[in-house]
Order: C-alpha cells, then structure tokens, then sequence
C-alpha cells in the first residue's frame, strides 16, 4: 500500500463532537482534505451550519446536526442520521469539551459534574454506542480529545481548573483501556493531547498567562491552525492502523520540557 493510500479518506464517514469551531473545526477540515464526509455536531447548530458549508467546498459531503453530548437520546439521533445519510461511521473524533476555572477549594459541585459530563461521560456514551456500530462493520477509529492537562497538575497561577485537568486525565487512561477492550474488533481508539491554541476555550489562560506559556514551550509559539490537522489524519487513516492506545502529544516540546 503506498503512502497516497494510507492517508486517503475517500468513501468515509467521520463523526466529529465539538466541530463548529477550534480545534473541531480544523480537524473537520484535516479529514475533508483527506477525502472523507463529514458530519460536525454540538450544541451550537448555526456554528455547525457555516462549517459544513466550507466542508461542502473541498467537494465531499458535509452534515451540521445539534447535538448535547450530554443526552444519550441526542447521540443516538446524530449516530442514526449519519447512518441513514452516509451508510457507514467510519471515524469518531470525542472532541466536544468544557472546562471552569476556579481555585480547588471552591469549586462548585455542580461545575465538577458539568466538566466531568461533557469531558469524560459523553466520551465513553458516544464512544460506545460508535463502537457497537464499528464493531458490526468490523473497523473504526474512535480520536479523542485529551490535554497535556491530564498528565499532572498545574500551576495554580496559569491554569487553576482541577475539573479539566482531572477530566483529562480520565481521557487518557480511558482510550488506553477502551483500546484494549475494541481492538478484537478492529477498532482503533487513540487520543491527542493538545497544548495551547488560542481556542476560545483556552482564551482565558492565555490572555493572563501566555507569557509565562510561552516561555516554557520550546517552540516558542502557541498551536497554529494547521497543527493538529496532521495528528489527526494519521489516527483517522490506515496509516495508523498498528497504533492502538496511543496518546499523540501536539504541544510545542511544552511537556517534553523539564524546567
């Protein structure tokens, strides 16, 4: 198989959470590139809407459909009408997230489950209710969205969020296991663990931290808006097709970085 092959995506099916904007969007776009369809889905359906209006311009087919991670019954919808409109799914990118700022000893109770749902149990409900269908396929590739947040804790005066960074721990040891479990059936589940883009999610952090970011990432730049469009592919395509568990790290060098 040569290295055209690998990287093609023509005639998939790729679900992505969160894809109407950020990181979602620009792997929306990687996997379009690639020759896939794509359907993109969050709670901001208008969002979605322009987004696969782009998509549709790179000549693949492109679906926007609302969708609260949180709600089983919504996933179930948006899994029956990719099916019904494309056939198959083919890859699942977990990337809808959320995070809330706030010093550990005072973070409500209500804004931990909130972080905990979105980031952690709507992985593991869209992750499985994608595998069932993958594995009657016999293939698929589950992506999902970590941090470099997971791997231990955080200074207090850049990043004061022990939800998020919990929550992505939680990713992380999640894909490793469910990899595991899936893999019999030709399933691949993998993860990125982003660093810093400048999301609107991560807005708030680097608007008072960037510097101090910055100064410790040895790239000496925050991620761009091509980065991750690379990682992504090689975790949607045949490409990776020997890689199960696996945490690909895109961060600028920032946690390979001792001091």
């Amino acid at each position: 198989m040569d290295i055209k092959e690998l990287f093609n995506l023509a005639n998939k099916t790729a679900i992505i959470t969160g894809g109407g904007r950020g990181l979602g969007e620009q792997i929306a776009n990687a996997l379009a590139e690639a020759g896939a369809n794509i359907v993109v889905c969050s709670r901001k359906l208008e969002a979605c809407q322009q987004v696969s209006e782009r998509l549709k311009e790179k000549g693949v087919k492109a679906l926007a459909l609302h969708c609260d991670v949180t709600k089983p019954n919504e996933i179930d919808a948006v899994i029956q009408t990719t099916l019904k409109e494309f056939g198959s799914i083919d890859i699942l990118v977990n990337n809808s997230g959320a995070s809330w700022g706030s010093p550990a000893l005072e973070m409500p109770e209500e804004a931990w489950d909130k972080v905990m749902d979105v980031n952690v149990k709507a992985i593991f409900l869209f992750s499985q209710k994608v595998g069932k269908v993958m594995a009657d396929q016999g293939y698929g590739k589950i992506i999902n969205i970590a941090s470099i947040a997971g791997y231990g804790g955080q200074d207090p005066e850049v990043m004061d969020a022990i939800g998020y960074a919990t929550s992505k721990g939680a990713v992380i040891t999640f894909t490793k296991d469910l990899a595991v479990k899936l893999a019999r059936h030709n399933i691949h589940v993998n993860a990125i663990a982003p660093g810093f883009f400048p999301t609107k999610m991560a807005k708030g952090v680097l608007d008072y931290a960037g510097e101090k970011l910055l100064a410790h990432t040895p790239a000496g730049r925050f991620g761009s808006d091509y980065d991750m469009k690379g990682a992504a592919l090689f975790l949607a395509s045949r490409a990776s097709d020997y890689v199960y568990g696996h945490v690909l790290v895109v961060d600028g060098g920032a946690s390979a970085a001792v001091i």
